[in-house]
């Protein structure tokens, strides 16, 4: 188990969902004081949010090579800032 210093985020997406599913093991083993189970919790809602944004960092970066009618290329990112052409 990675562990993270207190409203830190987890260094890669790796890391955060290895938190997460260390939460979800912790939290269904059932084994836990109240208290603890609230921080487990806690910490795993902010592991999956860090890996929403890794995802989220990843799906933008991600390039889409489309073919238009003519036969000509075209490469557009997925967040819509940049074209360009080839034929």
């Amino acid at each position: 188990m990675s562990e993270n210093p207190a409203g830190t985020q987890p260094a890669s997406f790796e890391q955060a969902l290895e938190q997460l599913e260390d939460s979800a093991t912790r939290l269904e083993q059932g084994e836990l004081s109240l208290e603890d189970a609230l921080q487990i919790f806690e910490r795993g809602v902010a592991a999956s949010r860090a890996c929403t944004r890794y995802l989220d960092q990843a799906r933008k970066r991600v390039q889409v090579l489309q073919e238009d009618g003519e036969g000509n290329f075209s490469l557009e990112f997925l967040d819509g800032d940049e074209e360009l052409q080839d034929s």
